[in-house]
């Protein structure tokens, strides 16, 4: 058992995501099938000069340091790494693929990409787009707002990981962070547990856009 975490709390594995760990409060996660993480980056728009293989403690610190420097405006070091046929693109500090305009087009493009956000200070998001069209959007806070072309279909999967609110006046979900990554990991079939982050990571510098 987890410390400090009771087995009727939902989805244990993804604790580590709501609290103060690695990630911290403000960070993006996005699973794109059937590409390399190089290409992955490419698409993402990157500086492909500064592409090299590190560790995610090296990733996050060099984050860091560029928050410090610029008070997180634009954050510019992601990284990469392969589970399975999913590239896991991680953005410490970062929340740019469902916000900037037309990333999430082509990272989805001929593709699927599933993307959360934590943004303690802001709002947290999930969205799963299909070859550009978003299937499905909402705030795990407010999973009742939810939109998208096929968002009716996600109804029941929403429920089974304790996202299903219908109203304002229903309890908010019990660690909703832990609900969206266990949502995602419905859609993809990958689990983004804390070890990922000993896996060695491909970064980049993001290009300002």
């Amino acid at each position: 058992m987890i410390k400090g975490v009771t087995m009727t709390e939902p989805h244990p594995e993804f604790h580590w995501l709501s609290g103060r760990g690695p990630l911290e409060d403000i960070f993006c996660v996005s699973f794109v099938r059937g590409l390399s993480c190089l290409e992955v980056l490419t698409r993402l728009g990157v500086d492909e000069s500064t592409v090299e293989e590190m560790a995610f403690d090296e990733l996050n610190e060099l984050a860091m340091e560029e928050a410090a420097a610029t008070s997180g405006t634009d954050p510019g070091y992601v990284g990469a790494v392969k589970l399975g046929e999913w590239a896991v693109l991680v953005e410490p500090l970062g929340w740019r693929v469902p916000v900037k305009r037309g990333l999430l087009g082509r990272l989805s493009n001929e593709t699927e990409v599933v993307s959360i956000s934590r943004h303690d200070y802001a709002d947290d998001g999930f969205v799963y787009a299909v070859d550009r069209d978003v299937m499905l959007r909402f705030d795990p806070l407010t999973p009742q707002y939810r939109e998208g072309v096929d968002s009716e279909h996600w109804e029941a999967a929403m429920d089974e990981v304790g996202l299903g609110r219908r109203t304002f006046d229903d309890p908010i979900p019990d660690r909703p962070i832990a609900c969206a990554f266990a949502l995602a990991r419905k859609i993809t079939g990958v689990s983004f547990t804390s070890d990922v982050l000993d896996k060695p990571f491909l970064v980049a510098v993001a290009n300002k856009q």
